[in-house]
């Protein structure tokens, strides 16, 4: 079925919940996010009647019950710490998704826990270290550690990591000093 050529017709507050509803029923999401996209309808299609107010039709939404934040933020922190993505790089995405500052520094923490799991989870999935089929030389060792650290993780444990000949015991990795 083709679209028509006219143009959408301009929202009003009962359209404008409906995206809203359709948007939360589609996709996880945050107050932040939510806002951010009922903002860009109204740019694109035109606002009609008295002034809009996107933000607080996410707290509503969130006070419903539809938008939890905290909730969408552990999920993306577990999430990216299975693909073995640091917690620079965690924090970097929850705020980008616009979970709070309280929320964040509550999932933070949990995060910070599995660091030695989650960098050898990275190193594995991209065949670094102990987990490599050969020893390699020093510039190829900093270019593994360079990538370690983009994927968010610290730079002493990622040059620890890539410093390991194949087959090593990483066992001494999860010691406390």
């Amino acid at each position: 079925m083709a679209r028509s050529d006219r143009p959408a017709r301009p929202l009003d507050a009962a359209a404008l919940d409906r995206l809203a509803l359709r948007y939360v029923e589609r996709f996880a999401t945050t107050r932040a996010k939510l806002a951010q996209y009922l903002n860009r309808k109204i740019r694109e299609r035109g606002w009609e009647g008295e002034s809009a107010d996107p933000v607080a039709l996410a707290e509503r939404f969130a006070e419903l019950g539809y938008i939890d934040d905290r909730a969408f933020g552990e999920a993306r922190a577990r999430s990216l710490t299975r693909r073995g993505l640091g917690m620079r790089r965690v924090a970097m995405a929850l705020h980008q998704a616009g979970v709070a500052g309280e929320d964040r520094e509550e999932i933070l923490p949990e995060v910070a826990e599995q660091a030695v799991d989650t960098a050898l989870r990275f190193a594995q999935r991209r065949r670094f270290g102990p987990f490599g089929a050969v020893e390699v030389d020093r510039p190829v060792q900093e270019k593994q550690v360079g990538a370690m650290v983009r994927a968010g993780h610290a730079s002493d444990l990622a040059r620890r990591i890539v410093r390991l000949a194949p087959g090593d015991d990483t066992a001494f990795l999860f010691e406390t000093d």
